[in-house]
């Protein structure tokens, strides 16, 4: 692994662990066992460069993982339960979900920085067109597809949220049991 992507992997678990703001540079450089010249050559607007390389990182990543999960399942409401069960395996294996999500980065870094609202909103616009994208292949207009692509997202993120405050898997299996059956074309 080259150092740069060494940085990201590193930095991308501090920030899930403590937000933007509970990590220091010096914590990074630690953590990295790198210099603070080697961390400002791979990014040299600082530590927000950092944080942005690192959410995109994290979009690939999460978005890669829904994308097979929906190419996996012939309906939105199959993919969409599986996609869900994977995020409490991983919750009641870790004890967390912050990988799964942005929202501690968003609602401590969105209003501050543009290019971090910018990022992360481009996240979940592609989570949102891959499950739009199967609601129009499960016979939703366009529209409608698009509608409930924004609802899925606002409920499993929020899901994702109340398990982490809540210390629970009961939000998301929930909502694994409910949001599949909205989904039926009628």
């Amino acid at each position: 692994m080259d150092t740069k992507s060494m940085i990201i992997d590193i930095t991308t678990t501090l920030f899930q662990q403590k937000g933007y703001k509970g990590v220091g540079l010096n914590e990074i450089l630690k953590e990295c066992n790198i210099s603070k010249g080697s961390f400002y050559h791979h990014f040299p607007n600082g530590k927000e460069e950092a944080l942005i390389a690192c959410l995109q990182s994290m979009s690939d990543a999460v978005t890669s993982d829904i994308e097979d999960i929906f190419n996996r399942y012939p309906t939105t409401q199959e993919a969409t339960r599986k996609m869900i069960e994977k995020v409490i395996g991983i919750f009641e294996r870790e004890g967390t979900i912050t990988s799964c999500t942005f929202i501690s980065i968003v609602s401590e870094m969105g209003s501050l920085s543009d290019q971090v609202r910018t990022t992360c909103e481009d996240l979940y616009l592609k989570m949102q067109r891959i499950y739009s994208t199967k609601l129009v292949a499960d016979g939703f207009s366009k529209e409608t597809a698009n509608s409930i692509a924004i609802m899925m997202n606002a409920s499993i993120e929020g899901g994702i949220m109340l398990c982490l405050t809540q210390k629970s898997i009961e939000p998301l299996t929930v909502i694994s049991n409910l949001l599949p059956n909205l989904l039926k074309k009628v």
